[in-house]
């Protein structure tokens, strides 16, 4: 069979036109290979910093609780499990004396990232609208704008945003990647903003247990922020960090119930579904707080010695009060620190993979173990 279009060039596909990942930014580590090839030259091999990826066991009663559980073979709901739901505002309460919340206000998630990335967009906002992050962040919060086709906007001033429709504000408190951690004051008027606009306020709050010196971190869902009115307001937290489930990808939203609703509507129908043995899991988790203490104290011993190193060899350590990062600088170009530590066999994260205002400091993470953190101080202290 032949037809007047067989000489015709073939018609591009559409999908090869209009690829999504030409909008988003670079993923950034893709930037930081080649310094990862020269930290891994060194005799005593690599270092890694750059990232906060948890290497300890996951608790014992964790992995019981996941082994129990393994028998699954109904599909779980979007919703999740009541006693799941449970443990996590009960552990708000317990922990951070977040009061008014109930099981309708909290939603599992699989993992904090597919959350902060997908969230705009389940939340119905496009081009035209205006998502507000912290001036250094996080840069899933731009990803899931981008997505969506809204607008990011970076900036640590509200008043600087103007009466464009702001229809989402994130706040990242203790923040990755300085550490710093926002006080009450700070937070209220936040809150007063947003209400005052009509903005939905999400804060990423998963190194809230994270905390290493000056006033603790609080939840946008404290009374003393929020006066006990979640509306308009959801926080967002992980057991990642705090249990070492980042392979459990176990995480969840709580505030706002109607938000909270909306967003399980949207779930329902894409089949996002936390597994039921890891929901689980993370009640176990939640309910248990004495493996969130040995963890704290593992990473406090590595802290203060990569901290007393970084010192000595020149840095100065800014903010840092909580998270799993300290937040440093020599006053140069974040790339020559990081060159200058990857020749010690030592890979950190460049300052301004996270905003422009990064540009001369790098951020250290002591998610490592004590054999590697021992390393590291090793290395600082050889002035060659």
């Amino acid at each position: 069979m032949t037809s007047s279009h067989d000489d015709a060039p073939p018609t591009a596909p559409w999908w090869a036109a209009r690829s999504v990942s030409t909008s988003l930014p670079d993923f950034p580590w893709d930037h930081l290979t080649a310094y990862g090839d020269r930290a891994r030259a060194h005799p005593d091999g690599l270092v890694d910093l750059s990232v906060g990826t948890p290497v300890d066991p996951t608790p014992e009663v964790v992995q019981q609780a996941l082994a129990a559980a393994a028998d699954s073979p109904g599909y779980p709901l979007t919703v999740g499990r009541a006693d799941t739901r449970q443990a996590a505002v009960d552990w708000l309460a317990r922990s951070f004396g977040v009061t008014g919340l109930d099981v309708t206000g909290v939603l599992p998630v699989i993992g904090s990232k597919e959350l902060i990335a997908s969230l705009p967009l389940h939340l119905g906002l496009g081009a035209g609208d205006v998502v507000v992050q912290p001036a250094l962040a996080y840069p899933t919060y731009e990803v899931g704008a981008r997505l969506a086709g809204a607008r990011a906007v970076a900036t640590d001033s509200l008043t600087s945003v103007g009466p464009e429709r702001v229809k989402l504000v994130w706040l990242n408190s203790p923040s990755n990647p300085t550490g710093r951690v926002l006080p009450v004051d700070h937070l209220r008027k936040v809150v007063a903003w947003c209400r005052e606009r009509g903005a939905l306020l999400v804060s990423d709050e998963c190194y809230l247990e994270m905390a290493w010196e000056g006033e603790p971190p609080v939840s946008v869902l404290h009374p003393d922020v929020c006066d006990g009115d979640h509306t308009g307001i959801l926080s967002v937290h992980s057991l990642s960090k705090r249990s070492n489930l980042a392979g459990y990808r176990c995480a969840f939203v709580a505030g706002d119930p109607a938000v909270v609703g909306e967003l399980l509507a949207v779930r329902k129908n894409l089949g996002l579904q936390m597994p039921g043995p890891q929901q689980h899991a993370m009640r176990v988790a939640l309910e248990d707080d004495a493996h969130v203490a040995v963890q704290h104290a593992r990473y406090a011993r590595r802290r203060a010695d990569l901290r007393a190193a970084l010192e000595g060899a020149g840095f100065r350590v800014d903010a840092s009060e909580a998270s799993l990062y300290l937040w440093v600088t020599r006053g140069e170009p974040c790339w020559d620190t990081v060159g200058w530590l990857a020749d010690r066999g030592i890979l950190v994260a460049p300052g301004e993979f996270y905003g422009p205002s990064g540009a001369e400091h790098v951020r250290v993470a002591f998610t490592v173990t004590d054999e590697r953190v021992a390393a590291a101080v090793r290395r600082l202290a050889d002035r060659d």
